[in-house]
């Protein structure tokens, strides 16, 4: 069934300053802040400027208050939740707070973040522990087969699951919540990289941590919000047994703002984040969400029908779909990073690709900013460099 693109959103035509030369469907790795953002977090370098010490005195209490606003746009509580620069230091934080024993493991799969693995690992080996990986399929073909797979590999030695709840490099769910509960009711600790949530799917952390003992969404993909600010969410008693990646003057407050604090470092975006979340309200977040769905979509077909590529599995929601290059394309890191560069010179074009045994895995982001024109010229300048190569 074809696909019709969507309208442009009102409103949106002059929000962002991208280079109008690249089309930018790769939102999901980097992001792109608003202009009315942009001018938010200059005012407020301007502000520490004026006065530093009067800036950085004042700090922890403004962190405190841009927290809450944060909070009030992913449920919970304020007091449940820390501000972090990204996902990657979140989850260090959060592996250096675990018990692990010798002979424990750390679950993950094959769709994680490459860093995020590495760093568990890395814990893992200090502990004597390790890191035990499951993998699944890229065509694994529906959530009930994921769980069934991640399951099957849990035993008496898993202490620690860190799972994605949107996959980076295939942009489909791992974590969902029958899986979490599944974990916790075997006592398996729970870590969710929620890197692309906020924003871009409904979030409610509630009474726990969005489902899981650990989850840890990036503000600057999605919502809108400057680089480099995430949330950090905690549930129940671990929140006295987080300790930060280092001490500051804060650490006798106790969580979060032990977390936060780490001296003269630029807390802007944090302070921004806040004028993100405002700016998705003004456009309305489920139009914004409906928008980029469906826009993704869209590309998703195009690059299929277009470029014979192998359509992915996605899950409902997602503005990132993905796609299966050929056998024997962009199976290394050399050569996938090969492939985004000839894509960016030859196209025009920003997109992700990752390696993949058997053929890379391309994907693609979409955003207000992108037009279905731009998905069109990539699937036609795709199957000539491919078929090329």
């Amino acid at each position: 069934m074809s696909i019709e693109p969507p309208h442009q959103l009102p409103g949106t035509g002059s929000l962002f300053t991208l280079d109008p030369a690249v089309a930018h469907l790769n939102h999901g790795s980097y992001g792109a802040v608003p202009l009315p953002v942009q001018r938010v977090q200059a005012r407020l370098r301007a502000e520490q400027e004026l006065d530093p010490d009067g800036f950085f005195h004042e700090l922890p209490d403004r962190i405190a208050r841009a927290r809450a606003r944060i909070t009030t746009a992913l449920g919970g509580r304020a007091d449940r939740l820390a501000l972090v620069t990204n996902v990657t230091e979140g989850i260090a934080v959060v592996l250096d707070s675990l018990p692990l024993a010798a002979g424990e493991e750390v679950l993950v799969t094959d769709h994680g973040y490459g860093v995020v693995t590495r760093a568990a690992e890395r814990r893992a080996a200090e502990c004597g522990a390790r890191v035990r990986t499951v993998r699944l399929s890229v065509h694994t073909p529906d959530q009930k087969a994921v769980r069934e797979r991640i399951l099957a590999a849990v035993d008496d030695r898993t202490r620690v699951a860190v799972l994605d709840l949107v996959s980076s490099p295939t942009a489909r769910q791992i974590a969902d919540p029958v899986l979490l509960a599944e974990l916790g009711a075997r006592g398996v600790i729970t870590v969710v990289d929620a890197a692309h949530a906020p924003g871009m799917l409904p979030v409610d952390l509630g009474e726990q941590a969005g489902g899981a003992d650990f989850w840890i969404g990036n503000l600057h993909k999605w919502a809108f919000a400057p680089r480099a600010g995430a949330v950090l969410a905690v549930h129940g008693a671990w929140r006295s047994r987080v300790r930060p990646l280092m001490f500051s003057w804060e650490h006798d407050r106790g969580f979060p703002g032990r977390v936060e604090w780490r001296g003269t470092c630029d807390y802007t975006p944090w302070l921004a984040a806040p004028a993100g979340f405002g700016l998705l309200e003004q456009l309305g977040v489920e139009r914004v969400r409906v928008h980029n769905e469906a826009l993704a979509a869209y590309g998703q077909q195009q690059l299929v029908e277009r470029a014979g590529l192998r359509e992915l599995p996605s899950m409902p929601g997602l503005a990132m779909r993905a796609v299966r290059l050929p056998p024997g394309c962009a199976e290394s890191e050399h050569t996938a990073k090969a492939m985004m560069v000839a894509i960016r010179r030859r196209l025009a074009t920003r997109v992700a690709i990752r390696p993949w045994s058997g053929g890379g895995v391309l994907r693609i982001s979409a955003q207000v900013y992108n037009r279905p024109e731009e998905y069109r010229a990539l699937a036609a300048g795709i199957g000539e460099l491919i078929g090329g190569r």
